[in-house]
């Protein structure tokens, strides 16, 4: 199921919760959101009775992508432990940055 915000409830002013309330309804196995607010998916998980993915959450975080960017790595190098990452750009503003450098540095890196 695919959620366009243009045509949802949110537009008219339903909160979070609200939407939390109505996908649980729907019995899913998984919820993947990706949402303006920061914590946002961590708010919905407390809500519902299924898993959450966080495809990226305003300003904080972007967990999927630092992934996928992690399977590249070892698809490319390997592994990542014992690896230096450079990474370059606006590091202090992106949510990206932030998410890679926490998971790259769990898998033993060196960013």
């Amino acid at each position: 199921m695919s959620m366009n915000i243009v045509n949802s409830a949110i537009k008219k002013g339903e909160t979070l919760i609200d939407t939390a309330m109505t996908l649980n309804a729907m019995h899913p196995d998984i919820i993947v959101i990706r949402h303006q607010d920061s914590g946002a998916p961590n708010l919905l998980s407390q809500k519902v009775n299924c898993a959450v993915i966080n495809a990226g959450d305003g300003r904080r975080e972007h967990p999927t992508q630092a992934l996928l960017d992690a399977l590249t790595i070892i698809n490319r190098k390997g592994k990542v432990e014992g690896l230096k990452i450079a990474i370059c750009g606006d590091i202090l503003h992106s949510r990206v940055a932030r998410s890679n450098i926490y998971l790259m540095n769990m898998l033993g890196a060196e960013v």
